[in-house]
């Protein structure tokens, strides 16, 4: 059975990093990420209006952890758990098929370190060994080749471009979508 239901936040750790969930003293951080358009180039969503705002996706977050609906790390590097320098998690879990989608963006400070890499591995590993995901997808803006290419060192593979199916500043935009099936399964 897939469950996102856990009893508590699955705090977790890699050689380098610590992936915790959000809190409010992570609203700063997460609004210059959010309004940063070297980290926001590819990433089709409206820049949040301030830091309020991005305290309530915050409550969002939390809130969908609670209610099983989603799981959103905070990445911080061990030696300063507290200092917010990128997001991972999974989104729009599928119940029925045993999928979730999985996301993730990092401040530029820390681009070309392996810190993506890093903490998709673990939260691969977790998804399919924690919470018995039979797939992991992924959805890119097309011309984001730092992220397909991670993608594709993690094994995902392109299932599908959908042309011009999003909608976004006035424009018609394409998303490719790559999956990862679980080896175990």
């Amino acid at each position: 059975m897939l469950s996102l239901n856990f009893t508590q936040f699955p705090v977790l750790e890699t050689e380098r990093l610590i992936l915790r969930e959000h809190n409010l003293l992570d609203a700063e951080a997460l609004y210059a990420m959010r309004t940063d358009e070297r980290i926001m180039k590819y990433i089709d969503r409206e820049r949040p209006e301030d830091v309020h705002a991005v305290k309530t996706v915050i409550t969002r977050f939390n809130e969908g952890f609670e209610n099983g609906n989603n799981l959103a790390w905070v990445i911080a590097l061990k030696e300063k758990p507290a200092e917010m320098i990128g997001t991972v998690g999974y989104w729009q879990t599928d119940y029925a098929n045993h999928r979730a989608e999985i996301g993730y963006m990092l401040h530029p400070n820390f681009w070309r370190q392996g810190i993506i890499s890093e903490a998709l591995k673990k939260t691969i590993d977790f998804g399919f060994n924690n919470m018995n995901l039979h797939t992991i997808k992924a959805n890119i803006n097309t011309g984001n080749e730092a992220s397909r290419q991670i993608l594709l060192k993690h094994g995902f593979i392109k299932e599908a471009l959908f042309r011009q199916d999003y909608y976004f500043r006035g424009k018609f935009l394409d998303s490719e979508i790559y999956g990862l099936i679980n080896p175990n399964h």
